[in-house]
């Protein structure tokens, strides 16, 4: 399972501080969602990271995982907000129907105003009711090879923020689904 941090991460801090939304807990939310029926793989992107240059490196991390017998349903990506972006990118490229997707709060106006991005695969979503960022529904309307398509909405009243921490209002679904996807 590859973990995709949000934008306020990239660079050093893996704790920043948005001053509307709190501290941004990276190695809190790695911590919460590492298990032992999965590896947990979560680079710390560097500043000014290019979105499509690193989900063709994440693509290429799954190509080799398959190339050396791993099987695709097995693999799973995870994004919030940039890296919920950067994970509909992966899917784009990737273009695979038995590799498993989660976009937390990351159908955002970069992949609506991107018509070209697909995904494929297995899809949730989770995205938190009073935040400026909601549902992927347009993106499954457009993408025509998605396995299935699952979504939830939580409502914790802290908008983006609400994926700022491991909260059991996201962590405990998202660790369901891809347990139940055999990943």
């Amino acid at each position: 399972m590859f973990y995709s941090h949000g934008f306020i991460v990239e660079g050093k801090n893996p704790t920043p501080i948005n001053p509307r939304w709190g501290m941004y807990d990276f190695p809190k939310i790695k911590n919460a969602l590492a298990d032992d029926d999965y590896n947990l793989i979560a680079y710390h992107r560097p500043k000014g990271t290019n979105p499509r240059v690193f989900a063709k490196k994440l693509t290429e991390n799954a190509n080799t995982l398959i190339s050396k017998g791993v099987k695709p349903e097995n693999i799973t990506f995870i994004g919030f907000s940039r890296g919920g972006a950067i994970t509909v990118l992966t899917s784009n490229y990737l273009a695979s129907e038995k590799v498993n997707f989660v976009i937390l709060a990351g159908c955002s106006t970069f992949v609506n105003n991107n018509p070209e991005l697909d995904v494929f695969g297995n899809v949730f979503s989770v995205f938190e009711t009073s935040d400026g960022v909601g549902s992927c529904q347009f993106l499954i309307d457009r993408s025509k090879r998605v396995t299935t398509f699952e979504e939830i909405s939580i409502s914790t009243g802290k908008e983006h923020g609400a994926f700022y921490t491991p909260i059991g209002e996201w962590v405990i679904p998202v660790k369901n689904w891809v347990k139940s996807k055999g990943s």
